[in-house]
This record gives C-alpha cells, sequence and structure tokens, in this order.
C-alpha cells in the first residue's frame, strides 16, 4: 500500500508539472501567434536572435551508445567470502567481476527542440545493492527497476532564461561520483558516494537565473530510490554557481523521512557541499557531507553522517592520467553502513584511454587502502572467529585491475 501511494505521488507531481508545461507552453505559441514582430526579429529565451531558416533545418538530436565494465579487485587480507564490507558498488574482491554494463539512447532538450529523454537499461554487480537501503523493506518492482539507471522526459519551458522540467528515474543531484566508473577519476567510488543516492525517481525543476546562478527543485519518492521506508516524498533544493570558467560551487540538501514513523522530528536531514577547479588539464575537487535524524527506537537517539573527499585528476600527456582521493567518513550509530565506524581512505589511480573512432578503451590501474576503525569496524578477513562468523581486520589493501569499453555515438542532427 505504501508503495502504490508512494508511486502515485511521484507520478501525480510529475503529471501536473507536466501538464502545466504543456498549458504553458501552448499559452506562449498563442502570445507568440499574436506578437507582430517578425521572426526574424523575436529573440529567444536568454536573448539570442534566431534564423528561422536554420532553425528549420535542425533536427532532433539523438545520442546513443553502450560500455561494459570488467575489474578485479585483488584484495590483500583474501576475505572468505570475497566480499568488500560496507560497499554498495564494486563490493565483490579476488575475481574478475562484470560490475556494469549497459546500452543507452538520449536526447537533450534545447530551444530549438524542448523535449528530452533518457533511457539506460543496465545489469552487472553494482546493480543489485546500490539503490537499496540497509534499513528499509525494497520497493515493490526493485527486482525490474534496479535494471534502468536512467528512464526520465525533460521539456524547457519558454519562461525568461527557459524553466526546465525533468520527471522520472534520473542522476542524483547529491554527490561528485558518478554510479558508472567510467565517468569517474578513479575505479572505486568514495564511501560518500555509496552511501548517498546515485539516482533518484521523482521529478525537478531547474531555472538559470544568471549566467552563472542556476537553482533547482526536486521531489523524490525516498532517500534511496529502490526503498519503500513510507509513503512520504522527501523534496530538495540545489544552488549552482559558476564563479568563473575554472570555478564551481554547488550545495544541496535534501530532507525527508526514512523510517516508517513519518513524524517530523524523525526527519532526515542531508547536506552536500561541493568545490571543483579546473586548471588546463588538472582537476581538483572537494566535497563534504553532512546527514542526521532522529531514530524511531524505544529509546530514540540522534543518528549522524559526516563523509569529505579531496580527489584530484591530472592529465599527464594524452590517453594518460593519474588520480588521488584522500577520504573519510563516519556513521555514529550504524544507520548508514550497518556499522558504529569511522573510515579513511587513500585512493591512487593510473589509467590509458585508447580511442577508436565511436570507441573508447579505458585501462585502470589503482591502489587504495581503506582504515575501519569503531566498535563495530573493520573489513572482512580470512579465517572465521567461530563456525559461519568471519573475522573483521580493521585495514584493507586493494590491488584493482579495470577494464572499461564504451561506445559513444555523436550527437545526431
Amino acid at each position: 500500500m505504501y508503495t502504490t501511494r508512494r508511486i502515485a505521488i511521484v507520478l501525480t507531481v510529475t503529471l501536473m508539472t507536466l501538464g502545466i508545461v504543456h498549458r504553458a507552453a501552448a499559452l506562449a505559441r498563442s502570445l507568440d501567434a499574436q506578437d507582430p514582430a517578425t521572426p526574424e526579429s523575436r529573440p529567444q529565451a536568454g536573448g539570442s536572435i534566431v534564423d528561422p531558416q536554420s532553425q528549420s533545418s535542425q533536427s532532433i538530436e539523438w545520442q546513443y551508445g553502450a560500455f561494459l565494465d570488467v575489474a578485479n579487485l585483488q584484495a590483500f587480507n583474501d576475505p572468505l567470502n570475497k566480499i568488500f564490507r560496507s560497499r554498495g558498488t564494486a563490493w565483490h574482491v579476488d575475481d574478475w567481476y562484470v560490475n556494469m554494463s549497459g546500452a543507452y539512447a538520449k536526447k537533450k532538450a534545447s530551444d530549438d527542440s524542448r523535449w528530452g529523454a533518457e533511457l539506460l537499461v543496465q545489469t552487472g554487480k553494482d546493480d543489485e545493492i546500490f539503490g537499496f537501503s540497509a534499513t528499509a523493506p525494497n520497493l515493490e518492482g526493485s527486482g525490474f527497476l534496479r535494471h534502468l539507471g536512467l528512464a526520465n522526459v525533460s521539456y524547457i519551458a519558454p519562461v525568461g532564461r527557459g524553466l526546465t522540467f525533468q520527471g522520472g528515474i534520473f542522476g542524483s543531484l547529491i554527490g561528485y561520483d558518478s554510479l558508472y566508473a567510467k565517468d569517474n577519476f578513479n575505479y572505486t567510488r568514495p564511501w560518500g558516494a555509496d552511501f548517498t543516492p546515485y539516482l533518484m525517481l521523482g521529478a525537478n525543476a531547474s531555472y538559470p537565473f544568471t549566467d552563472k546562478l542556476t537553482g533547482t527543485f526536486y521531489v523524490v519518492n525516498g532517500y534511496w530510490h529502490l526503498a519503500d521506508a513510507n509513503s512520504v516524498p522527501s523534496s530538495g533544493v540545489q544552488l549552482a554557481y559558476k564563479a568563473n570558467p575554472q570555478i564551481t560551487v554547488k550545495e544541496t540538501v535534501l530532507y525527508g523521512p526514512h523510517q516508517s514513523n513519518t513524524s517530523l522530528k524523525l526527519w532526515r536531514f542531508l547536506s552536500d557541499t561541493i568545490v571543483e577547479r579546473k586548471i588546463d588539464r588538472l582537476v581538483v575537487a572537494g566535497e563534504y557531507q553532512l546527514a542526521t535524524e532522529r531514530v524511531d527506537a524505544l529509546e530514540p537517539f540522534r543518528a549522524r553522517w559526516m563523509s569529505a573527499q579531496l580527489p584530484v585528476r591530472w592529465n599527464v600527456r594524452g590517453p594518460w592520467s593519474v588520480a588521488v582521493r584522500p577520504e573519510i567518513a563516519w556513521d555514529s550509530d550504524g544507520r548508514w553502513t550497518l556499522a558504529e565506524q569511522t573510515v579513511s581512505a587513500l585512493t591512487t589511480t593510473l589509467e590509458y584511454r585508447a580511442p577508436y573512432q565511436w570507441a573508447n578503451t579505458i585501462l585502470r590501474l589503482e591502489y587504495r587502502v581503506d582504515h575501519s576503525t569503531g566498535p563495530q569496524g573493520g573489513f572482512f578477513d580470512d579465517h572465521d572467529v567461530s563456525p559461519g562468523v568471519l573475522a573483521l581486520t580493521p585495514t584493507q589493501h586493494l590491488l584493482v585491475f579495470g577494464v572499461i569499453f564504451t561506445f559513444d555515438s555523436p550527437t545526431q542532427r
């Protein structure tokens, strides 16, 4: 029942939004028909002048592609169960695994063609647990939905500078890293990425207030898009500020319940702050996350989550790049990682890219060390402490071999 109500709410919001957009577009076309200005002199959203001949000659832009992500994470501690404890991606070790594969088709909305769409289907080890919650039941139909990386439609309404609406499953507004290793600096993802949403199910609206500042409001089904904690949606806001071509700052907040008890005093709040600077072949970023919620228990308590990372990527020359990422994460009561622990990690990556026409082969050699402290911290070890109970070790070293194949069509016109 909760699942049906939640999905109904999200779909209702999405459909109402698209309905309003459709009516606004119709009204705008009606006003344009009454406008005595000639098409040659009428500005587009943002003030640019459109040549009607060039506008009519442009066709819909579609792009399609596919990718395959295979890796072997060699753990020096040789865990008996071959699992990287407390992880949501790249969580199998000591063997070769297809962590993710997928195919997609997408069309970006623009002033010339206002409707957009994205569809990405996927499968692999990483889509088995990444969008689920450790403390809430699974969403009905999640066995199918986990194979949809993206499934949304978008529309740019002719309002001011252009108001963009999007509804469906879309990339998360929270976090610096992608679910897909091909899009990141390193092969493995940071702790902050694995315990915040990679994808969202709901609707959002974004508007560029100036050339530098863009605001986005969103409503989603919950913290994890494949979890069914309750029937109340979560919502949030993002502000993205581009100080100059090199520096971008983003602040995103999320607020909503992630327990069966939806009392306002129990709602989860999350803040995600990202600063990125690009200098020629060097990219430096910093991310800080802070989340808190009051847990409904016999003796209620406040749980907290904190993570920070400092990823750096340097394109040494041509196809060669190196990346370094120090990070730290703290789970005060095990509400996120299921273990009360503090984890520090350092990841270094050497990358080589071999493009050929529309295809690209990405080879990554990565070394990662994680250290976990706390009463429930640690990583699975190579022996049992008792029958069926694996021993834990505070430190885990990984040597990662990653091979990623991608195929991306150029934008069609």
